[in-house]
C-alpha cells in the first residue's frame, strides 16, 4: 500500500513540476514581450522630442502624436513627420 503511495506522489510531482514549467515559459514570453513595447515606446518618444527640436518640423504634444510614436517607435515618428510634411498634422 504504501508503494501506491509513492508512485501517487511521484506523478503528481511530475506533473506540478511540468505545470510550473510551462506556467514559467508563458510568463517569460509575456514578459519578453512587455519589455520589447516598453522600450519601442521609449524609442519613440525620446526620438519624437528629438524630432521637435528641428527647426523645421513642429509636431504637437497631443495624445494622437504620443501613442503613435510610442506604439509606432521609430516607423511611428516617421509617420508623424510624412504627416506633418503633407499637413496633416
Amino acid at each position: 500500500m504504501e508503494t501506491m503511495s509513492l508512485l501517487i506522489l511521484v506523478v503528481l510531482g511530475t506533473f506540478l513540476i511540468a505545470g510550473g514549467l510551462a506556467l514559467l515559459r508563458v510568463l517569460l514570453s509575456v514578459g519578453r514581450t512587455l519589455i520589447t513595447v516598453a522600450a519601442n515606446m521609449l524609442t519613440g518618444l525620446l526620438i519624437l522630442i528629438c524630432v521637435n527640436m528641428l527647426p523645421f518640423i513642429n509636431l504637437p504634444f497631443n495624445l494622437l502624436t504620443i501613442l503613435v510614436a510610442g506604439f509606432g517607435g521609430i516607423a511611428g515618428v516617421g509617420i508623424l513627420i510624412i504627416g506633418n510634411i503633407a499637413g496633416f498634422i
